[in-house]
């Protein structure tokens, strides 16, 4: 185990909050839709490694199976992703008959207690990014609320008290949820008569 001084120790930099901001752009392959935000497919593959030690190949299938085929990332972006996260002491790679297998380590474990709400977001903006990759063109009508949407937040930048900040990230969460869920999951119907 290294100290937490290494030079390797890459969370005490970036925000705090998450030492994965560093390399954006990694986790863009060549073609098609950007999937991953920075810092997403590193979080969401300290995630699967937690759950269970597997080889590179295995993350590759179990991520294709979030997406139901829809998106396969490639052994490009997977593998300088897995060579950051055990340069970074996240997890750690045992290689036998020539192949790694990574398993997560105790910083890994603690990094990813730290990053559960961020997880949440992830495996959110995976299931919208699968309904989008089927083909869910988005109509003028929505791109302009989402236009709105960032303006209100604009406008609302440097008066963040703590309850401001729940009462926002609550409202935009709970909407997200509800386009996601669609109309067949809305409570009961409007009978205001």
């Amino acid at each position: 185990m290294r100290d937490h001084h290494s030079p390797h120790h890459h969370r005490e930099h970036g925000d705090g909050r998450d030492g994965f901001e560093k390399r954006p752009g990694r986790e863009r392959g060549g073609r098609g839709p950007r999937v991953f935000a920075p810092g997403d497919l590193k979080l969401l593959l300290l995630a699967l490694i937690a759950e269970q030690p597997c080889h590179g190949y295995d993350l590759i299938r179990q991520i294709e199976g979030m997406f139901d085929g829809a998106y396969s990332p490639s052994p490009g972006v997977i593998y300088p992703t897995l060579t950051f996260l055990e340069e970074s002491d996240l997890i750690s790679g045992d290689a036998e008959a020539g192949k790694k297998r990574y398993s997560v380590t105790d910083a890994g474990r603690l990094s990813l207690s730290e990053q559960a709400v961020a997880l949440d977001g992830v495996r959110m903006r995976i299931d919208v990014s699968k309904r989008s990759l089927r083909g869910h063109d988005r109509p003028p009508e929505i791109h302009e609320a989402v236009h709105n949407l960032r303006h209100a937040l604009q406008l609302h930048h440097g008066r963040w008290s703590a309850e401001e900040i729940q009462r926002v990230a609550t409202l935009l969460n709970d909407t997200a949820k509800a386009i996601v869920d669609g109309p067949a999951v809305q409570t009961a119907p409007e009978k205001a008569e």
